[in-house]
């Protein structure tokens, strides 16, 4: 009984993280290979894509200089993407003053990532991944759209915080607290 028990926690676990429920979160210290996710202490694998106006960004760009967030999300003007994406403008000035900056990422265009900007007033850029290598690389590639996932990536280019859904910006900034 105590066996079934157990697997009925562990099963509606899964399933509130990987729905991306509010108040639903992976504890930071399981983190590593749990539900896909690279393993906290891996070097994030590189990638370069294009920001919502043309611009290339290039992961390995950043070492040495800043930490980098980067917020796989599903979809543009979508009510959870946009609260997720709305926290993290709230938030804007704890992330600069960590020294990261953010991204956004996903398959859509440019101009559906122009757009979300313009009505949510972001202050950082969208990554148009629209072959989806970026997400594949970071395992939230899902069938049609990322799975939602955070990581943080510190200044040597090394992954310090991996979570699936929404975690809060105080989880992902703690690991840059020195």
């Amino acid at each position: 009984m105590k066996k079934q028990m157990t697997n009925l926690v562990i099963l509606v676990f899964v399933f509130c993280v990987s729905a991306g429920i509010p108040g639903c979160k992976k504890p930071a210290e399981n983190v590593q290979d749990v539900g896909g996710v690279l393993s906290v202490g891996s070097p994030a694998p590189d990638f370069t894509l294009a920001d919502q106006d043309g611009n290339p960004v290039r992961l390995a760009d950043f070492r040495g200089k800043k930490n980098v967030v980067l917020i796989f999300y599903p979809g543009d003007d979508t009510p959870g993407c946009t609260k997720q994406l709305c926290a993290a403008r709230d938030d804007y000035a704890a992330y600069q003053a960590a020294e990261a900056v953010v991204f956004g990422v996903n398959p859509q265009s440019p101009q559906s990532h122009k757009d979300f900007i313009a009505k949510n007033n972001y202050p950082f850029p969208l990554l148009v991944d629209q072959d989806m290598k970026a997400a594949a690389l970071y395992r939230c590639k899902g069938d049609q759209k990322n799975v939602r996932t955070v990581y943080g990536i510190d200044k040597n280019g090394t992954i310090v915080f991996a979570q699936p859904g929404m975690p809060e910006t105080a989880e992902i900034l703690k690991p840059f607290q020195k």
